[in-house]
């Protein structure tokens, strides 16, 4: 029996579904209340800071010894920029944090946060990024000459001559607005002093437990040992909570200082007022077609917000590079040329969200196909038929090389399911009757599960890649994993625990996973960027078969026999060819209570360690929407949405189509719903659930997933990511949808989302 493909429930739900579940906000009972003050204005100058009589507050003159956050890379393009942990003498965004109350609850906490004074000289912000770029705006940071931190591109050279040979060229302006992840469980932070130890412990929602332990430490100038940081049950994260943010760094500060426990519990308007937002990109694509309908060429300028402040570790950086390096996606194109810039703002800072850059340059990309096919008569599937990279391994004009995948199979697929002829013939009477109805398409390949290689290319100071597994079984043949990774609601401690089932030969309910703390885990880096099946699990199968070689060893001395004639399987290790056999239990107890029998194990007992760091691998996927257009109100309904998806062998293939259906609800919250809304004097006007507006069940139709496996050599498990591509590939399904139901008005839809309003 093989565990790997199968659909078994996940583990990790019957304790959530039953209330149990332990997230940080449950552990800061007995916990002092941390409440921060935060300005209320995007730029202006600190005159004063008054505290109520008898209160403690924590202000920027008291963290003086801290160090402040400030991420880098290391070339000469980017300009680093330092946030302070509580702002010092100027404030750069509505939400900022300025002052720190602590209290014995948390409504005192924030009564006597109300209360504090601070005198801000209000100065002129910068919202936009033409606000940004003009030469006469007011600078965000000193050290950022046209407020403008990376500035980078590619030329292959042939781009004009290119253009110069083109039947079509097509030129469009592409806006994203910004989002929220919003995840359901915002930010917390709980810090506990043990006075018998001098150590703090962290618990935090977030997917990074080491990179926050490791950023702590080093702006508090702390030994990484006296911090343990512990990730428990964590509610959705998205990318927003990868980062170090301030509120740890002061909540630790505080633990330590006044030597007693602190609980920072984030609501939803500072969530959306000031943790990270994304995607307040735009983009200006040119493509150069031939008469048959081939991308000759394709020139970019990608402008990206990148808000007040960088992120850490990635940096700010990570969504103009990516968008950069990858826009020319799923088509084969040699001639390329692309400027790409982040622009800093008075406005919240940006940090990753489920897909990155990537769902606003695959719309882009799919907008550019749909304008040229109409535009030379071709049909949106022949235009990507001619241009749809099909031949394997094959390296992109910007370097990245494409592992075996599907991504004509996976477009024919999906437009024999929707059956595109019937739907035309459907689409016609409908506007007979005086209704809209529009099919688009979005094909798009998925960078998944990348390592080292990948990330120092960007010249990360923090190079993040790597995953280590430590494996362990127990004298009653339990085994327990320990990971880097640190899962947030993605049933990853099911997934590996049927692959190492595979590996080892045991069943999976006898492997326990333990993720995110930081003082029963190796070294990781988290979950982020679709890759903890991939490295995570990678590393699982190579420990899981050390393991096995280690369990085959005892059984050999007890069945008197040769390794190699070892079979394990079924939690039972037997003679190959015999019925002699004996339960992986009693081998585990022997090995522990009879060591001295099996000197080849000694040293390492029946443990395995191993660290897997691959350069990564494509997932890829085409959406298919059908929609209907209310003319009168501009609203959109969803009538189909078809997803055909290739990420290699699928270890679950239920927890693979639940990221999926996750994934492409944020896509369609992208395309239609989602947006963060500045007034020009930096004000966010989108500070509650009442006005950023996030679908329900009732705006989601049902979804149909089918799956294409490719097996690649570019993961050793066969397994390539699937996290994001719901993310990234909804959002261009749903506009092409739209602007083919409003085709014959002439209209063009080339921003997001696309509200009833315009």
């Amino acid at each position: 029996m093989t565990w790997v493909g199968r659909r078994l429930p996940r583990y990790e739900d019957p304790v959530l579904l039953q209330g149990n579940g332990r997230y940080t906000a449950d552990l800061a009972r007995g916990a002092r209340a941390m409440r921060f003050v935060r300005s209320p204005i995007a730029s202006g100058r600190i005159v004063s800071i008054k505290a109520p009589p008898g209160a403690l507050v924590i202000t920027a003159a008291d963290l003086a010894a801290v160090k402040p956050i400030c991420p880098r890379l290391l070339r000469p393009d980017f300009v680093p920029i330092a946030q302070p942990v509580l702002a010092k003498d100027r404030v750069r965004h509505v939400g900022e944090a300025i002052a720190a109350v602590i209290a014995d609850s948390a409504a005192a906490a924030e009564d006597i946060a109300e209360r504090v004074e601070v005198e801000i000289a209000s100065e002129t912000p910068v919202v936009t990024l033409d606000h940004a770029l003009a030469p006469e705006a007011p600078r965000v940071h000193d050290d950022a000459a046209n407020n403008t931190v990376i500035d980078t591109g590619i030329d292959t050279g042939d781009v004009d001559a290119a253009f110069a040979a083109a039947h079509e060229v097509v030129e469009f302006t592409f806006t994203s607005r910004r989002q929220s992840a919003m995840p359901l469980e915002a930010r917390a932070a709980v810090a506990v002093f043990d006075a018998s130890t001098g150590r703090v412990t962290l618990s935090v929602s977030a997917q990074s437990p080491h990179l926050i332990r490791t950023g702590v430490a080093d702006a508090l100038d702390m030994p990484e040992n006296e911090l343990r940081v512990i990730a428990p049950d964590v509610g959705g994260g998205f990318g927003q909570k990868v980062p170090l943010i301030p509120e740890h760094v002061v909540a630790v500060w505080a633990a330590r200082r006044y030597r007693c426990a602190v609980a920072w519990i984030e609501d939803r308007l500072e969530n959306l007022t000031a943790a990270f937002h994304a995607r307040d990109q735009r983009l200006r694509l040119r493509g150069a077609f031939s008469r048959d309908g081939r991308l000759l060429a394709l020139d970019a300028d990608i402008l990206c917000n990148i808000g007040a402040y960088s992120n850490s570790p990635v940096t700010f950086a990570v969504e103009p590079l990516m968008a950069m390096s990858e826009l020319p996606g799923p088509y084969a194109l040699r001639a390329y040329r692309v400027r790409s810039r982040g622009v800093t703002t008075n406005t919240c800072p940006m940090a990753p969200y489920r897909g990155v850059s990537r769902p606003v340059i695959v719309t882009a990309m799919e907008q550019l196909m749909d304008t040229a096919a109409t535009r030379l008569g071709l049909g949106p599937l022949a235009i990507r038929r001619r241009n749809l990279i099909a031949s394997f391994p094959y390296t992109s004009v910007t370097g990245i090389v494409h592992d075996p995948g599907t991504y004509r199979e996976a477009m024919e697929s999906a437009a024999e399911t929707i059956d595109v002829a019937a739907f035309r013939t459907r689409q016609q009477a409908a506007r007979a009757e005086g209704r809209y109805l529009g099919l688009g398409f979005s094909v798009f390949a998925e960078r998944t599960g990348y390592g080292t290689p990948t990330f120092s290319a960007r010249k990360m100071e923090v190079t993040v890649g790597f995953e280590r597994v430590e494996v362990a079984m127990d004298p009653s043949g339990f085994v327990e994993a320990r990971i880097g990774a640190s899962p947030h609601g993605q049933g990853l401690k099911t997934t590996l625990a049927q692959l190492l089932a595979d590996e080892i030969g045991i069943a999976p309910d006898r492997i326990r996973v333990i993720s995110g703390d930081t003082d029963r885990t190796p070294y990781g880096f988290g979950t982020f960027a679709s890759r903890s099946a991939v490295l995570a699990g990678g590393a699982c199968k190579l420990a899981g078969i050390k393991l096995r070689e280690r369990l085959k060893e005892v059984a050999a001395q007890e069945l008197e026999a040769a390794p190699s004639d070892i079979d394990i399987a079924d939690g039972r290790a037997a003679v190959r060819g015999t019925d002699l056999a004996v339960p992986v239990p009693q081998l585990a107890r022997a090995a522990y209570h009879q060591s001295h029998r099996f000197p080849a194990i000694v040293e390492t007992g029946l443990s395995a360690v191993a660290t897997y760091d691959p350069a990564g691998t494509f997932s890829n996927a085409c959406h298919a929407a059908i929609v209907e257009v209310d003319i009168a109100t501009g609203q959109v309904k969803l009538e189909r949405f078809v997803i055909v998806e290739d990420a290699g062998i699928l270890i679950n293939p239920t927890i693979v189509e639940g990221q999926i259906h996750g994934g492409v609800a944020q896509g369609i919250a992208n395309a239609l719903y989602e947006q963060i809304v500045y007034d020009d004097g930096g004000n966010i006007l989108t500070g509650s659930l009442a006005d950023y507006l996030v679908p329900t069940m009732a705006e989601i139709p049902d979804l149909e997933i089918h799956h294409l496996e490719t097996v690649t050599d570019a993961s050793v498990t066969g397994v390539k990511g699937v996290g994001e591509g719901g993310a990234i590939g909804a959002p261009g399904a749903v506009l092409n949808a739209v602007a083919d139901a409003l085709s014959p008005f002439g209209i063009d839809i080339f921003e997001m989302p696309v509200t009833p309003q315009r």
